[in-house]
Order: structure tokens, then C-alpha cells, then sequence
């Protein structure tokens, strides 16, 4: 079997960086982001096969931002620069850049004025996508410019010898027409790397991985009966098969009868035998009277260790916890060198404790949402679960801004249940990346019957997205919201108004909370 070649992300803080990711992993090459404080010992220990260096927000002119360590340049592996990147790469090497006032943003085009194997198939004018403030006023004396922007400034230098490249605007993003294709011509004409990223590989290599680590001890798996935890379920029966033990906990936050749903379809569709266990009593008083939505999902996280702890007391010769933290989960619950902050704590990354004394498997933490899925094609889990919407670990729990109460929980299953039936109804359901309803802690005046009322209010929200990271509001027909609308306010007691959220993200996260 060929080995994967693997490209670093050195993150500097740029809102792309894990569209760079994503963007590679489309062309079949594996992907990771680390931070700017990994050393040219650790790149050759771990056999990278490329660097690409990101954009960020920082000048490089600016005192204390952020570097990598000089010796990577001297690697002789190929590394391409992004806009921060680039001009990261110019003052290493010698050049100048200028903090000024020219600025280049949004749609440009580029000139290429000399032929490279980083442009092989573009024509000689192509629209690119800027976003810098800094410019290059002198490239580095061994470097080439082989194409500029409309301004005429530097927008490609390239050393061929010292196999290092830089571009000054954002090939990952749709508005650089041909940037896919200058990405390919870099991991796999320039860099000579394989495309052998692919579901199979994985699943052999993943097997393979947790077959070593765990040896002849025994594994809790951790389900929710998500798409993560029942494709990771499968994964891992593949592997250890009798070994582990799936465990599903009714932690109160869960959608309306989802209990009784998610442990059917895990024995009856699946296979997998779990044990179930009804502990929202332990996470609903740990909740009570808190309000912030970092505390909230800090104590989510450490009621699920304490859950499992207690689980692994009656077993006693369990070793290992496996969950199905995603790679978004991980990049969200971080911060990269200062430069980008920690957007939430996930229950499953932020919110363990130090104490904890079970070892993780988390076999999909460098895996997106959608790669997940193709892992569960290969596995052939069928559609209907590999098509369900994201839940995320903390559950209704970050659907409720305030307290959460049982009466507020209550509420919130009825509503959220409508809206997803009539979704599904409708045929709307796998049209969107993810649709739920939040609790909105607020009382608004209204009119039903004869009689003035001051009840709750509720949000719908529904999203497109590929990977969770960037989602845009789905555009739902508005017979299908006044349908839903209606029949939530005339059902539920204590609704008496429901708005839809047409918030993208960024600016907003999709979640509330």
C-alpha cells in the first residue's frame, strides 16, 4: 500500500485557512493545520510532503507577529505562501514589504507574465481574489516574479531552486476562478504528490491504527446516534468488534423521543448492541441556574466523564473512551497563536477534564463532516443515517440561551419535532446542511382568540454548508415557514411567535450558543 502524503497548514490566523484544508483534501491529498510554533524537526519526523503558509490579519512589519521557525525554508521540500505567507517568505529572504495605503481587496485580475509550472493551464489573465493591506515593495534577489496584479505589484514570486513559491492573493476561495487549478499544479506538478487520499485508505490505515493502539484491551464507545458516532460505531466494530461496548446516554437535552430512535436504529440498522442509560437527571441539576454558554458547555462535558467513569466502575477492565469529535470541533475549541480565537468549547474537545481517567480514540478528529459520510459509504451505512443533520454534543443545551429548565426543554422538543417533520414533508429536509429550532429568552406580546398573551418566542434556523465551518441561510419556501409557523404556535402552549434566522456564518456561528 502507497503512503499517504501528507501537506501542513501553518495557520497565521486568516478566516481561509481551513478552506485551504478543504481544498486540498478535494483533490484527493491528505491535509492538516498546525500552528505557527511547529519546528522544521517536527515537520521531518512527521514526513511532510508540503508546506503551504496561510494568510492572517498581522503586518509582518508588525513587532511580535507571528514567525516559523527560519531552518523550514532550508527543508527542501516545496512551500507555498499565501498573502501573509508570501510576504513572510520576502523578509526571510531579504525583501521588503510596505505597511502602506494601498490596498488591494475583493476581485482583481492577475497578470502572468512569464510561464511556470504554477500557472500551467491558466490563461494569461485570470480573476483572482485579494485581501491584503501590505505590498511588496522588493522581492528577494534570488526570486522571480512571474505575475503581477492590475496595480502591477508582485501577485507571484518563485524560487525554483529553493522550491519555494508565493502568491499574493487566495487560491482557496471560489472568487479566484482557477485557484483549484494553481493549487493542483503546486501539491501534484511541483510537489510531485499522490492522490491517494480516499475513504478506503483511510478506513484500512484507521483499523490498522486502532488495532496497535488498543491491542487486547476493551473500548467504550460513546454514541449519540449522530452520523459521526454511528459511522465511528461501525469503524470500530470493524476493528475490535467484541472488544467494544456502545454505550448510549439520555443526558435530558436530547430531541423528542430521540432515546427510544437512536438505540433502535444502532441495533436494528447497524448491528451494533448498545447499553443504555437514563442519566438527565445528573446533567439537568448540574445545569441548573447557569446561564453562560461556556459554563454550559463545560459542565456538559465533564457530567459526560463523570457518566462514564461511573459506567466504566461497573465494567471495570475498560481502557479506552472513543467519540466522534470531528476536525471542526478541534480548530473551533483552540486558539492559533493568538491570532485566532477560540469561537466554543465542544463538550467533546474544550469541555474534557484533566482528571479523566480513560485514554481517547477519536478516530475522525482530522476528518470534516463530509468525508465522515464518504467513509460511511464505504462502509455502506445507508442513507437514511448518513443523511441526518448534525446534533451537536452538548444538545438542546446550546438551543436554549439562559437556564435550561425541563419546562424550556419540554417546549423545545415540540417545536424543533414539528419543524424537522415538516421539512422531511416537504422534501426540504436533505436540501439543507442542518435545521433546528432555539428557545429565545425572550416574551413577546400577542393575539390569540380574543385574549392578549406574553408568551415565548422561538427562532428557526436552516443552513447550507459543506463542512460547518462557513454556512450560508438556507433560502426555505415561505408556504413551508408559514406552515410550520402556524403549526407550532397553535400546538405548543407557551409560543405565540416563531422568526427565522437569516444570519450566515460568519458573522454568526450556526448554533446559538
Amino acid at each position: 500500500m502507497n503512503s499517504i502524503d501528507k501537506v501542513w497548514i501553518i495557520d497565521f490566523g486568516s478566516q481561509y485557512t481551513q478552506l485551504i484544508a478543504r481544498r486540498v483534501r478535494e483533490l484527493s491529498i491528505f491535509s492538516e493545520i498546525v500552528l505557527p510554533d511547529i519546528t522544521a524537526d517536527e515537520i521531518k519526523k512527521n514526513s511532510v510532503s508540503a508546506i503551504i503558509l496561510s494568510g492572517g490579519p498581522a503586518s509582518v512589519n508588525d513587532p511580535g507577529s507571528p514567525d516559523i521557525d527560519g531552518s523550514i525554508f532550508e527543508l527542501n521540500i516545496p512551500i507555498l505562501g499565501i498573502c501573509y505567507g508570501l510576504q513572510l517568505i520576502c523578509r526571510h529572504f531579504g525583501g521588503q514589504v510596505h505597511s502602506g495605503d494601498k490596498r488591494e481587496y475583493g476581485k482583481s485580475k492577475m497578470i502572468i507574465n512569464q510561464k511556470h509550472k504554477l500557472f500551467t493551464g491558466l490563461d494569461s489573465g485570470t480573476q483572482v481574489w485579494m485581501s491584503h493591506g501590505d505590498h511588496i515593495d522588493k522581492i528577494p534577489d534570488d526570486f522571480s516574479i512571474i505575475a503581477e496584479s492590475e496595480n502591477r505589484a508582485p501577485a507571484a514570486i518563485v524560487n525554483d531552486e529553493r522550491k519555494i513559491y508565493g502568491i499574493q492573493f487566495h487560491p482557496e476561495v471560489e472568487h479566484t476562478v482557477e485557484g483549484m487549478t494553481i493549487l493542483d499544479n503546486f501539491l501534484t506538478t511541483i510537489a510531485d504528490l499522490n492522490k491517494n487520499w480516499t475513504p478506503k485508505h483511510f478506513i484500512d490505515e484507521k483499523i490498522k491504527e486502532i488495532r496497535e493502539t488498543v491491542g487486547d484491551k476493551k473500548v467504550l464507545m460513546a454514541l449519540s446516534g449522530g452520523v459521526d458516532s454511528s459511522v465511528m460505531a461501525v469503524l470500530l466494530d470493524r476493528a475490535l468488534g467484541e472488544q467494544c461496548t456502545a454505550v448510549f446516554i439520555d443526558n435530558g437535552l436530547l430531541r423528542l423521543n430521540e432515546d427510544t430512535k437512536v438505540v433502535n436504529q444502532l441495533k436494528d440498522k447497524l448491528k451494533i448492541p448498545v447499553e443504555k442509560y437514563d442519566y438527565s437527571d445528573q446533567f439537568l441539576n448540574a445545569l441548573q441556574g447557569v446561564t453562560d454558554p461556556e459554563k454550559k458547555r463545560k459542565i456538559i462535558g465533564n457530567v459526560f466523564i463523570e457518566v462514564f467513569e461511573e459506567i466504566t466502575e461497573k465494567h471495570k477492565d475498560f481502557n479506552f473512551l472513543a467519540q466522534g469529535t470531528l476536525y471542526p470541533d478541534v480548530i473551533e475549541s483552540r486558539s492559533v497563536k493568538g491570532e485566532s480565537e477560540v469561537i466554543k468549547s465542544h463538550h467533546n474537545v474544550g469541555g474534557l477534564p484533566e482528571r479523566m481517567k480513560l485514554k481517547l480514540i477519536e478516530p475522525f478528529n482530522s476528518l470534516f463532516k463530509d468525508e465522515v459520510r464518504a467513509i460511511g459509504r464505504e462502509l455502506g451505512i445507508n442513507k437514511f443515517i448518513l443523511g441526518r443533520h448534525p446534533f451537536p454534543g452538548p444538545g438542546l443545551g446550546v438551543r436554549i440561551p439562559g437556564e435550561i429548565t425541563r419546562a424550556k426543554l419540554e417546549i423545545l422538543k415540540k417545536a424543533d419535532d414539528i419543524f424537522i417533520t415538516e421539512l422531511r414533508r416537504s422534501g426540504q429536509y436533505d436540501r439543507v446542511w442542518q435545521a433546528f429550532v432555539v428557545l429565545i429568552p425572550v416574551k413577546t406580546v400577542g393575539v390569540m382568540g380574543d385574549q392578549r398573551t406574553y408568551e415565548n418566542a422561538v427562532a428557526l434556523r436552516a443552513v447550507n454548508s459543506s463542512d460547518g465551518m462557513t454556512a450560508d441561510w438556507s433560502r426555505l419556501p415561505a408556504e413551508l415557514l408559514a406552515t410550520v409557523s402556524n403549526r407550532i404556535v397553535n400546538e405548543i402552549q407557551g409560543i405565540n411567535r416563531v422568526v427565522y434566522d437569516i444570519t450566515s456564518k460568519p458573522p454568526g456561528t450556526i448554533e446559538w450558543e
